[in-house]
């Protein structure tokens, strides 16, 4: 049995339901469907042969994505006209955030703090929990279990990052805009995210953090505006806080609209 075939059945006997689920013949069809079971599964224990052969498929597959490094994306924004002040960088940079090699990687999350159950879901929450295994989900229930709440929006919690190439996770819940339309508290909540993360990076001496696009996407909070909040916020925090130890803030992108907007901003 190879190294996918036993996580798979490891995963599919912990549930009954899907025992009798057709297993694919294809790699990429098994990691896609081992992908999909710790999508659905909930917080819980595993073994170490799990954690072992986990661990290696999920550091096989980010080498054949690729490590994208901190000095790769400075040469990139090196004239770019964000700098704040004196040793202090705001970079833009547009690919897959599970690449990055930075201090902490920014995760929007929603108020359960477990990360996305919907198998195979394209949203950042799914791809970060994905990419950095099963240990990251009971990290977060274990710290949900220790507060007893759902999280605020506008808040922040940090983990590690188990197999992503970055140190840490930063997780905070965006507002959620139904109507497309943030109202004044919507706008402070979104700030509040960035404040908070800001606070909480230089609280744990990080020098280098990427940021997502929070809120936007099914959140439904706009673009541009949720663009324009986040490096008004930032620049601000790092202005107020000359002694900040982060160094280099990355707002990192997927679609090109966004890497539009900020490249304007």
């Amino acid at each position: 049995m190879n190294r996918l075939d036993f996580l798979i059945d490891y995963l599919i006997k912990e549930d009954p339901q899907y025992s009798e689920m057709e297993i694919p013949t294809t790699e990429q069809g098994k990691r896609d469907l081992f992908r999909a079971l710790r999508n659905v599964r909930e917080p819980k224990p595993v073994s170490e042969e799990f954690l072992r052969l986990q661990d290696e498929e999920l550091q096989a597959q980010l080498q054949e994505k690729g490590i994208v490094e901190l000095v790769d994306i400075m040469d990139v924004g090196r004239d770019a006209p964000w700098h704040v002040s004196t040793g202090k960088q705001l970079l833009l940079w547009q690919g897959d955030i599970t690449r990055l090699r930075v201090d902490a990687i920014v995760n929007a999350a929603n108020a359960q703090m477990l990360g996305c159950f919907h198998p195979l879901h394209g949203c950042i929450d799914n791809a970060i929990h994905s990419a950095a295994g099963v240990q990251l989900r009971e990290e977060c229930h274990r710290l949900m279990l220790q507060q007893g709440h759902l999280e605020p929006t506008g808040t922040a919690k940090i983990t590690k990052a188990y197999n992503l190439p970055c140190k840490h996770v930063i997780h905070t819940v965006g507002p959620i805009v139904p109507t497309g339309i943030p109202t004044p508290m919507q706008k402070e909540q979104l700030a509040s995210c960035y404040r908070s993360i800001m606070q909480l990076a230089d609280e744990n001496h990080l020098e280098s953090i990427a940021f997502c696009c929070i809120s936007t996407g099914e959140f439904r909070f706009p673009n541009r505006l949720a663009a324009e909040i986040a490096v008004k916020t930032v620049k601000n925090y790092l202005t107020a806080h000359p002694d900040c130890s982060v160094r280099q803030v990355v707002f990192n992108v997927f679609k090109d609209e966004d890497k539009r907007i900020y490249e304007g901003i």
